[in-house]
């Protein structure tokens, strides 16, 4: 099956069965290494991407469902780690495994484009569905707060 969308704003035509996980077209067929694999299960968050502005699980999220609209992906953020969210985790050493990240990262942008200014409730709500087996949380907060912070400036 042809299965045509974009992907951090361009237009990609993937091959695969319209049951294929998003998350393996974007790691094998699309080279975006970026997204990680996690549980499987929809549960972990590391494999958290964009669909349409919406943050999903890539690994339970079926080819079939892009078809005609728009992935953003980790890399979508900044070719160069300009993106405040970037800003912010590399000021805070968020990452310690870094394995989470990319998922954290894309739950966070979601959070930060509908709501600069968000209280600790709203993060907690926002990036509780991505897991840190390392235990970063408190500088992952920071890092948003931070990084809500330079948007309002901007």
């Amino acid at each position: 099956m042809s299965v045509k969308f974009q992907v951090n704003g361009k237009a990609v035509t993937a091959q695969a069965e319209p049951d294929t996980p998003l998350l393996w077209v974007i790691r094998d067929e699309l080279g975006m290494t970026g997204t990680k694999f996690g549980c499987g299960a929809a549960l972990c968050g590391a494999c958290t991407v964009h669909l349409d502005g919406v943050p999903v699980r890539s690994c339970q999220t079926p080819l079939s469902a892009v078809a005609g609209k728009k992935v953003a992906t980790v890399e979508g953020l900044s070719t160069n780690n300009t993106h405040p969210l970037q800003v912010a985790w590399i000021k805070h050493e968020v990452p310690q495994c870094g394995y989470c990240q990319s998922g954290q990262l894309m739950s966070a942008a979601a959070l930060l484009r509908s709501n600069t200014n968000p209280s600790d409730g709203d993060i907690d709500a926002a990036m509780s569905g991505n897991i840190c087996r390392c235990g970063t949380y408190p500088r992952i907060k920071a890092a948003i707060k931070d990084a809500a912070t330079m948007m309002r400036k901007a």
